[in-house]
């Protein structure tokens, strides 16, 4: 969320404030290369869609051929940096108060675009529509608002994996966000604006408005300012001050206490407003907002219980000016429909409902591009997230008066589908702990990474020793990354559930936002080139070892490989300071057997048996623990007659947490979660996988650790930070050796349960 400067926020909503500064590099980025718009204008805010290319850095490897003429070259490879051109989706939402100035800043800024036309939805699309060709110089083209709106939903739902969630007000986590089904359909939709469309969504093209109500019209601007003196959002905040029982009149006023034959409780409301009509006093004005708020609530929660047994709907999606993430508001319209259906179906609301319209507008816009043939994501770079107006959120609250929310989403080119060796891909959950819930564990590793911000602004500056501006841009990623921690400390809900992953990814996107795609890359190279050096010495004190023996050292081998990760202040400690550090001496660092997680033995028995058809085997892509640890171990399952399919990132990592189920370049993470490569699934089912090998901290502690597969599982890793080590019951450099095999397939019993 930017702020803008100098806003009276007693400004009158229907006068046009120019008083605003807008920096361009936080807000209507990249305007330069806007090629597409769409508009929705509500009663009171606008939102506007607009695509974009952006131009960054990427590092590639270049490899040698040693057998060529370049073979005089010490070097095995390079890493250069190069120019890539990626699409964008930009996304702002602000007060109508603002749009003549926006639209302003947008023409001034505007360079080469192709557009001639914007497309518009939204009841305030006709009230501006001779506005914005005036100052655009674009021609209006009016979209249908529910179309739009239906468009938006499904849009996000799809793309974005914590877009849903449950509110639940004093639990330890309010937002409880939900994992996408990887069927969207069908679904409730129940928008509240000036009036409740009821809208039943059965694919992407199809859907119906199946009932409706003008109840949300109570709060009308006039209601507010003739009795309440307040805009919208100051009700709220009035509202969420209030008692509504001096207001209404409940079960116990009238029966004394709860009407069990009727199973009435004594706390139900029997009347909205039944203390005020029979009371000749004034009553307060919080009081009076709070009971005006659950009556409304009520009446919709109702509704939308009625529609969805009706129409036999589990999934109800809320959204609307009503909404807007007030907590208030998303807790009544919970207790309505926990109420009603006693249970039976949860509230769910959508973190980006303000976009909607917005979105659906923008692809009815780009239907030619069939923007839905791609994946998009979200780039918290360049995302507000969500944020609550609770007044016990008073840290980082802001008023919404003076304020732009933004949304970008980065496009994907690879085609991303489902994981074939998921048991249940829906219900899958990558990462092992939800730091949302968890507040020891998020403060822990808030403040790891804040800590770690100066060593990763140095060596971003040292990977690009001959770009002069390279300091200048490291100090704009400190600042930005460190903002975007501290919002999270005090709404951990932003972006969804904040996990150790996410606050990965968070770095990786505005490192990339300021052209820094591989601070590590220095550190990279000098690890492969030592590594690859003493790949054959270490190759053949394997093949001296008798099988037995050898196959604990690969083993070994795989886990010392692992140590090696300059993430890790406990590992880029040692690595600093003593500079001969090698591969011999990981393996003296790791624990000794009986390990933390020890299925060792079981893993031994199995590779007497037969072998494996196909192993997947997800790895990092770069330095010793491919080189020394993964690659012989590799050769082992070769030499037994097992395929094997390499996974890595197919860009630079800084971290190896992984969704194994996806695989792309962008986020710089390859997951197990829900979506990966199509070309390495199909490989996956083509070859008969029947091994997936997960090794790492990120990959098998920090996710996936509980990730059940329909085939055999090999999970592996060193822990390599104190904190962690001690809440599972090790200590640093413990290990852990999972191996499970599917129910039903003959096993022998295994122990490895720890408590994350």
């Amino acid at each position: 969320m930017a702020e803008c400067v100098g806003v009276d926020s007693s400004t009158s909503a229907h006068t046009m404030d120019k008083s605003i500064i807008l920096p361009p590099d936080e807000i209507f980025r990249n305007l330069e290369n806007a090629k597409r718009f769409a508009i929705d204008i509500g009663g009171s805010l606008t939102k506007l869609a607009y695509y974009s290319t952006v131009q960054h850095k990427v590092a590639k490897v270049r490899s040698f051929d040693h057998t060529a003429k370049e073979a005089h070259s010490d070097k095995l490879y390079e890493i250069s940096v190069q120019e890539e051109v990626t699409a964008r989706l930009h996304f702002i939402k602000f007060e109508n108060t603002y749009i003549e100035t926006c639209l302003d800043f947008i023409k001034d800024h505007l360079v080469n675009t192709e557009t001639k036309v914007i497309k518009a939805t939204g009841g305030g699309a006709h009230k501006f529509k001779d506005l914005i060709e005036k100052k655009l110089g674009l021609k209006v083209d009016k979209e249908d608002e529910m179309t739009c709106l239906i468009k938006g939903c499904n849009f996000v739902l799809r793309n974005i994996p914590h877009e849903a969630f449950v509110y639940t007000k004093h639990a330890d986590s309010e937002f409880r966000f939900q994992t996408t089904h990887p069927d969207i359909f069908p679904y409730l939709l129940v928008n509240i604006g000036s009036g409740v469309s009821i809208v039943k969504v059965e694919s992407e093209d199809k859907f119906e408005r199946i009932g409706g109500s003008s109840i949300a019209n109570l709060p009308t601007p006039a209601l507010m300012f003739s009795y309440f003196g307040q805009r919208f959002d100051e009700l709220l905040q009035l509202a969420s001050k209030g008692q509504h029982t001096s207001v209404d009149m409940l079960v116990k006023d009238i029966y004394g206490g709860s009407y069990g034959s009727l199973g009435l409780t004594g706390d139900l409301i029997a009347s909205s407003f039944g203390k005020s009509a029979t009371a000749d006093k004034e009553f307060p004005k919080e009081d009076m907002a709070k009971s005006l708020l659950h009556m409304i609530s009520n009446d919709i929660g109702q509704l939308a219980c009625l529609y969805a047994k009706l129409h036999n709907l589990s999934r109800v999606y809320f959204g609307g000016f009503f909404i807007r993430g007030h907590p208030v508001t998303m807790h009544t319209i919970t207790y309505s429909i926990n109420y009603f259906t006693k249970g039976e179906v949860q509230a769910l609301f959508l973190r980006h409902e303000g976009y909607l319209g917005a979105i659906g507008a923008f692809l009815k816009g780009a239907e030619e591009d069939n923007p839905n043939q791609y994946r998009w994501v979200e780039n918290y770079a360049g995302s507000s997230g969500l944020m609550s107006v609770s007044p016990d959120m008073n840290p980082m609250q802001r008023a919404r008066s003076g304020t732009f929310d933004m949304l970008e989403m980065d496009r994907l080119e690879r085609q991303l589908v489902k994981l074939p060796l998921l048991q249940d891909p829906s219900s899958y959950i990558p990462d092992t702990v939800d730091l949302t819930e968890d507040a020891l564990a998020r403060e822990y590793w808030l403040f790891c990474f804040e800590d770690a911000l100066d060593g990763v602004v140095q060596r971003a500056v040292a990977s690009q020793p001959d770009l002069p501006e390279a300091p200048e841009r490291a100090e704009k990623f400190r600042q930005k990354y460190r903002h975007k921690l501290q919002t999270l400390r005090h709404q951990p809900f932003a972006y969804g559930s904040l996990t150790v992953r996410s606050l990965l990814d968070t770095r990786e996107h505005c490192l990339n936002e300021f052209n820094f795609p591989d601070p590590y890359s220095k550190i990279k190279q000098r690890e492969n080139d030592l590594a690859l050096k003493y790949y054959l010495k270490a190759v053949k004190a394997l093949e001296k070892l008798e099988w037995e023996d050898r196959q604990l050292a690969l083993v070994s081998g795989v886990l010392a490989g692992n140590v090696f990760d300059w993430g890790a202040k406990a590992v880029s400690d040692v690595l600093e300071s003593d500079p001969e550090f090698g591969f011999e001496e990981a393996k003296r660092q790791l624990e000794e057997r009986p390990w933390l997680v020890d299925c060792y033995d079981q893993w031994f028995e199995r590779l007497k048996g037969p072998p494996h058809r196909c192993a997947l085997f997800f790895v990092d892509n770069s330095g010793v623990d491919i080189i020394l640890g993964v690659i012989p171990f590799v050769r082992e399952l070769l030499s037994r007659g097992t395929e094997v399919v390499l996974a890595s990132n197919s860009g630079p990592a800084l971290n190896d947490v992984t969704n194994v189920l996806t695989l792309d370049s962008f986020s710089y993470s390859f997951l197990l979660s829900s979506r990966l490569d199509k070309v390495l699934a199909t490989l996956v089912r083509e070859r008969k996988t029947d091994l997936v090998i997960i090794e790492g901290m990120g990959r098998a502690i920090h996710t996936n650790y509980y990730a059940m597969l329909s085939c055999e599982s090999l999970k592996m890793a060193v822990i390599k930070n104190s904190w962690l080590a001690d809440r599972l019951g090790g200590k640093l450099f413990s290990v852990v050796f999972k191996y499970e095999v599917p129910a039903g397939k003959p096993s022998q019993d295994c122990s490895a349960s720890i408590p994350l």
